[in-house]
């Protein structure tokens, strides 16, 4: 399907809808996630802290990818204010929580982007930069490499493959030239290189309606290609498994892949992950200052389900307690070797 259509054509661009579809029963006899705790004698889950909290400053970016979870592209116009964004610093200055996960969209064409990494750069917390690589070779925004490196922000850039015509058929065409050309800059910063302290993760996430292979065996690969081809470098690889939200549930709605998919979740659930699940330590913010368990949540509004939803109420005392709203795309993150923002759970 042509990217420009992916918008065009979704059937299913409400997030409650999209909730609904989930929680239904479409595909039959396919267990709730909550029941599943139950079947392998697990408790429901419940938050264990917050290390981290991970803010979707808005739906703009450069790119149209038919896997983004966000619904993001340059038609969108939902942005965080600057308003928000100072709630944001507040929380943080107040609260011992030692990262701030930067996510969208493309993050940086928010206004309040270099903001947000200047006060948090300040309180010595952790930055990391959730960033689609070609942000930084676009018009207005080629400083970004050295600004992003002056103040030590971690970049977590996606990369679906390292061959080019796979990267751009999930991304869009010449996605992947630019991507390499960012990365090449990156390199040239000391991003990726040993002991230079700037730190580059690269994500890889499946084309198509499968599960990410070994994380540790596509490092690898990834190493051996990128350096072999391109002379490109980095620090690690994240795989995370695509979840059926948004454009991706679109897509597996209108290629009658769903129910195939939505089973291979339900049969991969893997127990062992349940503990590790990125919700019990993160805390979502959306870009109207919204409080969600994880940034899956967030685009099919399930709020937190304590009384204070707002960052301007953030009470780590309370929420760091809290239960953790669930659904079928659970199984997304706890099938195989399950799937997080840092990448695979299990080794």
């Amino acid at each position: 399907m042509q990217l420009s259509l992916v918008r065009r054509q979704s059937t299913l661009a409400h997030a409650q809808t999209q909730h609904e579809i989930l929680q239904g029963d479409l595909v039959a006899n396919l267990p709730h996630f909550d029941e599943a705790l139950q079947q392998h004698h697990l408790p429901l889950l419940h938050a264990a802290g917050i290390d981290v909290l991970q803010i979707n400053v808005g739906k703009l970016c450069n790119q149209t990818c038919t896997h983004c979870h966000v619904d993001a592209g340059p038609d969108r116009r939902e942005s965080m204010s600057r308003e928000i964004a100072e709630a944001i610093i507040s929380a943080l200055t107040r609260l011992e929580i030692p990262t701030l996960d930067i996510t969208g969209g493309a993050p940086e064409m928010n206004p309040n982007f270099r903001y947000l990494v200047e006060q948090a750069h300040a309180l010595e917390r952790r930055i990391i930069d959730r960033c689609n690589l070609t942000i930084l070779v676009a018009n207005g925004y080629r400083d970004l490499p050295q600004f992003l490196a002056d103040h030590g922000v971690e970049v977590v850039a996606s990369l679906p493959c390292y061959l080019e015509d796979n990267c751009d058929r999930q991304r869009g065409d010449g996605v992947f030239r630019r991507s390499v050309e960012a990365l090449r800059l990156l390199n040239e910063l000391g991003y990726g290189q040993a002991d230079s302290g700037l730190r580059l993760t690269l994500v890889y996430n499946p084309v198509g309606p499968s599960l990410p292979p070994s994380q540790a065996e596509l490092e690898v690969a990834y190493r051996r290609e990128l350096k072999s081809r391109y002379d490109i470098v980095f620090n690690q690889l994240h795989t995370i498994t695509n979840l059926p939200i948004s454009r991706f549930l679109d897509d597996l709605l209108q290629t009658g892949k769903y129910e195939t998919y939505m089973r291979k979740l339900v049969d991969s659930f893997n127990p062992q992950t349940v503990p590790h699940v990125m919700c019990r330590t993160t805390l979502s913010v959306d870009w109207l200052g919204n409080l969600y368990d994880c940034d899956f949540n967030q685009m099919l509004e399930l709020p937190v389900t304590t009384k204070r939803r707002r960052i301007e109420d953030l009470d780590c005392d309370t929420i760091a307690q809290r239960t953790i709203a669930t659904g079928r795309h659970c199984f997304g993150c706890t099938a195989g070797n399950g799937s997080s923002c840092q990448g695979a759970i299990l080794s």
